[in-house]
């Protein structure tokens, strides 16, 4: 399988070299509750690393399964969620292989795509549609992360893999998803990066 293993994220972990980790929920997650526009509902989080959203989501009174195929991440999560008296599903498993019990009424993907390597993004994609009940939203940030190498080259370089908005239009088709009319929030990110925040509607 193309991209970083479950080892190369267990280390990560262990070492504390999370540089992704902000240490608080993201601000475009806080903001898109603010606004009223994310109401409680049944949610997943897709790799939910060290589990700080799946909290504030089950603060604030959602359904929450995080998702992490990292035994660190969802140790981290769980105590996370235990330190704080919160309820939250927080499983180990695969995003390309998992099947949940019952559709979710919204996703929460921040950082599950851009770890994956782009050879399996199609797959991940088919198993966001999937998952998500019909008119259900996936709230979605994709990682801006321009290479040298990747332009000039044509290399592959990640984690975290760039996410070209163009790339995301024909990963998440119209005839699938509605998507909303540019320009999209641009969220700065801890690594000098950025993200683009928006809200895919399910067909």
């Amino acid at each position: 399988m193309a991209g970083p293993t479950t080892e190369f994220w267990q280390e990560r972990f262990e070492k504390k070299e999370t540089g992704w980790d902000r240490g608080i929920p993201s601000p475009q997650l806080l903001a898109w509750l603010a606004s009223g526009a994310l109401q409680p509902c049944r949610i997943a989080v897709p790799g939910c690393g060290s589990g700080w959203e799946v909290a504030e989501l089950a603060q604030r009174g959602f359904d929450v399964v995080g998702l992490d195929y990292t035994a660190a991440a969802v140790a981290g999560t769980r105590a996370l969620c235990e330190a704080r008296d919160l309820k939250a599903q927080v499983l180990q498993a695969d995003v390309l292989s998992y099947q949940p019990d019952k559709k979710f009424a919204a996703i929460y993907e921040q950082t599950c795509l851009c770890a994956i390597h782009p050879e399996h993004w199609v797959d991940y994609a088919r198993q966001l549609h999937q998952w998500l009940e019909p008119q259900g939203s996936l709230w979605i940030l994709f990682m801006q992360m321009i290479r040298p190498a990747a332009t000039e080259e044509g290399l592959i370089q990640g984690p975290p893999y760039h996410c070209d908005i163009n790339a995301m239009r024909a990963l998440f088709p119209q005839r699938d998803w509605i998507w909303p009319k540019p320009p999209y929030t641009k969220v700065s990110h801890p690594n000098l990066s950025h993200e683009l925040a928006l809200q895919l509607i399910r067909r």
